[in-house]
């Protein structure tokens, strides 16, 4: 099949990434959530392309890929395989098919999903580099200006702006909206409904085709999704997930099970979790090693809430978890664009960062989230507070101290060397 011409394609913040990795490795695999647009990038990256999923001819090229694999991975390098784990020998054979011609470049895999039977024969390491694609960020949607890079500001490049004034209204519908790029124009009123019937279609499709051999239960699903849900942005253990069900369902759900479930939908990409960071070996501080719980995009926690953004509005406890989800997706995907990695930061005398970048050469960034400009201030001193605490105890300083909030209009440095600014002005 040749590849389908993209005229309308809107960049992504990965397309660096999948042009440097595919001048490196014999074949990449772009995976990540359903619907966040893997299949329409990989496609402005080939040159050809065979779609494992596509229903016509009774699943003709499904039943082509698992009796003649060699055959589908064969045209106009970069050739894209999309939704690859359908069949999951496709793996190994574009891991031989890598090692027999020794070229780079060769194969773009796209997922929405791993199997299990993934590297059962061989991981793929040094043919096969696998890229994590998330939904859109702002700047990447057009709902930020972009006005402030992240890499300047890491670099002390940085000019002070004002900006029309941000609405708590306008934030409500950007996080119950999301950022996948098919609800990108869709009104307020409409909104929530993209999201809400991707996490029905998890739950009654896709997590029973996700295993031939487990039965996953639609009622536990839910009730581990709406635990999720409202734990998001938090660092409670799975025994408080435990707690939380049996609070507000009757049902009780076991160790393993929570388990079990967890593991699926970590390899559906529902879950995009913080790791916890250490500044460096030689810190006396002890941290703590619980990650910090976030869906892959906030819109999905709204969705098995059933939030509006009306409905957001009246919780405003719930909209700062929330807004600082969306914060920390935005910043993923920069620290990713950067080669960097995000994080969050707690220790055992109470000390927390809401997000921390580390950066390719070790160097790091914190940043603190507030929902509005008002208590920007107040973020910049436990900011500064806790990077002190840090370097006091034998740990290396950010290279980068920020306030990223909401509602407001202007961007500036503070006194103390902080950067406050809306996330509506950054970009990677």
């Amino acid at each position: 099949m040749e590849k389908i011409a993209h005229d309308k394609y809107k960049s992504r913040l990965v397309d660096t990434q999948i042009e440097k990795y595919l001048r490196i490795f014999g074949a990449i695999c772009v995976e990540g959530p359903k619907w966040c647009g893997k299949t329409w990038t990989s496609s402005h990256h080939s040159n050809s392309e065979f779609l494992v999923g596509d229903p016509s001819g009774n699943f003709s090229n499904r039943m082509l890929a698992e009796t003649e694999p060699y055959t589908v991975l064969e045209g106009k390098a970069p050739r894209l395989i999309d939704e690859w784990q359908e069949v999951p020998a496709l793996w190994d054979t574009t891991r031989s098919f890598v090692d027999r011609n020794g070229e780079k470049g060769q194969i773009i895999l796209t997922g929405s999903s791993t199997p299990v039977k993934k590297g059962i024969l061989h991981s793929g390491t040094g043919r096969i580099k696998s890229i994590r694609m998330n939904t859109m960020s702002l700047f990447e949607s057009g709902d930020s200006t972009g006005e402030i890079s992240l890499k300047d500001l890491i670099n002390a490049k940085f000019n002070p702006v004002v900006i029309p004034d941000i609405k708590l209204e306008k934030l409500a519908y950007l996080i119950v909206r999301g950022g996948w790029p098919g609800n990108i124009n869709v009104g307020v009123q409409e909104c929530a409904e993209l999201s809400i019937g991707y996490m029905e279609n998890v739950i009654k499709t896709d997590l029973r085709r996700l295993d031939d051999d487990i039965d996953y239960n639609e009622h536990k699903a839910k009730l581990i999704l709406k635990s999720l849900a409202r734990n998001e942005s938090t660092t409670v253990s799975n025994q408080r997930i435990m707690d939380d069900i049996i609070e507000n369902d009757t049902e009780s759900i076991s160790k393993n099970t929570l388990a079990k479930y967890l593991n699926a939908f970590d390899r559906m990409f529902l879950l995009n979790n913080q790791e916890p960071y250490s500044p460096n070996i030689r810190s006396s501080l002890r941290v703590k090693q619980l990650e910090k719980h976030h869906f892959s995009d906030p819109a999905m926690a709204c969705a098995v809430l059933k939030l509006t953004p009306q409905k957001l509005m009246n919780d405003l406890n719930t909209f700062g978890f929330l807004f600082e989800a969306m914060v920390e997706r935005d910043l993923s995907i920069y620290a990713q664009a950067l080669n960097g990695k995000l994080y969050h930061y707690q220790d055992y005398k109470g000390n927390e960062i809401d997000a921390v970048i580390e950066l390719e050469d070790g160097n790091w960034c914190a940043f603190e989230i507030k929902l509005g400009l008002n208590k920007a201030e107040e973020g910049a001193s436990n900011l500064v507070k806790v990077c002190n605490e840090i370097t006091a105890n034998g740990g290396k300083a950010p290279v980068l101290k920020c306030v990223i909030y909401g509602v407001g209009n202007m961007a500036y440095q503070n006194k103390d060397g902080v950067y406050v600014l809306p996330i509506t002005t950054l970009r990677d």
